[in-house]
Formats: C-alpha cells, sequence, structure tokens
C-alpha cells in the first residue's frame, strides 16, 4: 500500500468512526431523495440497514485487505452488502436501483471526509476520493450480484409452487388419485409431479394412481418417455396406474411414433379412467389386462 492510499484509509477510517452516524443518516437522506426505495423497505428498516452497513464498513478498513478486497474479504461487511441486496430483491426494486442505492454512500462518505480535511488540500481529497470509489465500486458491483443471483432464486422458488399449483393430486376415491395435467409436460414439471404424486400415494395409501392428459395439446417421444417415467415410479410404490385423456389425434401421434403403451392401461376420458379403476382396488391382478382386454 503507498503512502497516499495509507493516508486515504486513515483518513476515511476516522472519518467513520467520529462521524458514523452522521455518515449513516446522510447516506438514507440521498436515498430518499434519488427516489431509490420504492420497496417497501420501512424507515426504520433502513435506518438500521444503514447503521449496520457503515459499522461493518469501519472494521473492514481497519483489517489489511487491500482497498479492492475489503469488501468480499471481510465478512460482517460482505454480510451486510448481501442483506441489502436480497432486501431490496424482496422488495421488488431494480438491481440499477439497489447499486445506486449502495453507491450513494460515497456521496455521503465524501461529504463528511471533505469536512475534516483544511481547505484547499486539494490533492488529499482526490486520493480520498479515488479510495472511496475503488472501495464503493466493488460493493456497488457487489450488490447487483447478489441481487440478480437473489431474484433467480425467488423466480425458481415461485416457478416451481406455479408448477405445483398447476399439477394437483385429486383424490376422486378412496385409495384413488388424479394428477390432471394440462399444458407442456416437461423435465421439470413431470419431476414436480412425480415427486407431488408419489408423496400423494403414500400419504393417502393409495393403490390406483390416473394420470389424465385431456388437457396435454400433443405427445412426442419426449412426453411419452416422461409418462413412461412417472409411470413407472408409481409401480416401485405399489400403486397401478391408467392414463386417460388419450383423444383420436394423440392416439394417432403414439401410433405413428411407434411409442408402446401396450403395458399400460389407458382410457379416453377421467371417467371411463375412475370406472376401471374401481375393479382395481379390489382386484389387482386385473393390471395385467392390455388396454385391449380392459376395454
Amino acid at each position: 500500500m503507498n503512502t497516499s492510499e495509507s493516508e486515504a484509509r486513515s483518513r476515511v477510517s476516522a472519518t467513520l468512526r467520529e462521524q458514523g452516524e452522521k455518515v449513516a443518516d446522510r447516506w438514507v437522506e440521498l436515498q430518499s431523495e434519488r427516489a431509490v426505495l420504492d420497496t417497501g423497505i420501512t424507515t426504520a428498516e433502513l435506518n438500521e440497514e444503514a447503521d449496520s452497513l457503515v459499522e461493518a464498513l469501519l472494521a473492514g478498513l481497519e483489517t489489511e485487505h487491500a482497498v479492492q478486497d475489503v469488501v468480499a474479504a471481510h465478512p460482517g461487511l460482505r454480510q451486510a452488502v448481501t442483506d441489502l441486496s436480497l432486501r431490496r430483491a424482496r422488495g421488488g426494486a431494480t438491481p440499477t436501483a439497489t447499486s445506486l442505492a449502495v453507491l450513494a454512500l460515497k456521496e455521503a462518505l465524501l461529504e463528511a471526509v471533505q469536512e475534516n480535511t483544511p481547505k484547499g488540500d486539494v490533492t488529499a481529497l482526490y486520493h480520498v476520493a479515488l479510495f472511496i470509489n475503488r472501495l464503493l465500486d466493488t460493493a456497488g458491483a457487489m450488490s447487483f450480484e447478489i441481487y440478480v443471483e437473489g431474484r433467480e432464486e425467488i423466480i425458481r422458488r415461485q416457478s416451481r409452487q406455479l408448477l405445483e399449483v398447476s399439477t394437483p393430486v385429486v383424490r376422486l376415491w378412496e385409495r384413488v388419485l388424479a394428477v390432471p395435467l394440462i399444458g407442456t409436460l416437461d423435465t421439470t414439471r413431470t419431476q414436480v409431479v412425480m415427486e407431488n404424486l408419489l408423496e400423494a400415494i403414500e400419504r393417502d395409501e393409495a393403490q390406483v394412481a390416473i394420470i389424465d392428459i385431456t388437457g396435454v395439446p400433443t405427445v412426442d417421444t419426449a412426453v411419452a418417455h416422461h409418462l413412461m417415467q412417472t409411470v413407472n415410479a408409481v409401480r416401485l410404490m405399489g400403486a397401478d396406474c391408467v392414463i386417460s385423456g388419450i383423444r383420436p389425434p394423440i392416439a394417432q401421434i403414439i401410433a405413428q411414433l411407434g411409442i408402446d403403451l401396450s403395458n399400460i392401461l389407458t382410457r379416453a376420458t377421467l371417467a371411463d379412467a375412475l370406472a376401471a379403476a374401481i375393479p382395481l382396488l379390489r382386484d389387482p391382478s386385473l393390471h395385467l389386462a392390455s388396454p385391449a382386454d380392459a376395454r
């Protein structure tokens, strides 16, 4: 570390130590003025956030880490930036607004340092400004990255919740469950269907599971493969499986693709599938019959 950087670090640390509360208050004020707080964060939460980050910033500067590594290397400071970013991600702020919120601390900190610097000492202020920029640019970049990761996790969680809602497991009869599928059946959705269905089979001690594909627009090799995976998983749980909703166009596509569903009981409608499921409860050996014989 050269002399000018060392002096700048000492000035910034001294300012935070003596005027940390003032810097935090000014930071909150700047964020409010620039309208980057449309996130549902209360004033109390914002003040607490500012105090926490300023305190962590001082602790980070008092370590031996190089200025460009302080934010990433100091656990407390990194956690403070992480908490700020995730709070704004959950509140719906944009990543740009989140970064600007962090970078507004530059101005608040530089103002405080300027008050403690003799007038006319332009060189000292120049080195302090460079130091603060290097320090908080890293924090701004990190907040952007953490925000994006946080939003992606929220989106993944919401997508999974939507998948679970769109693939409900319905109890049609005692020990008979049904999963009405609507829309495209891809790998991710198949996994959710399988997990939900297997959990329901265990919970309800079901013996028959009906997979209704009336709402599936088309069936290709991939969709058929996903269906077979689900059927096999259901059978491993000791339950039987019936596929319903095979309309004439779907049946024609399956035949053209050469997909073998001969060992799976199929029905045209959900009502027909339920009617076929009831005898299976009394005589499980019936599931060995071919679809043609069962009809």
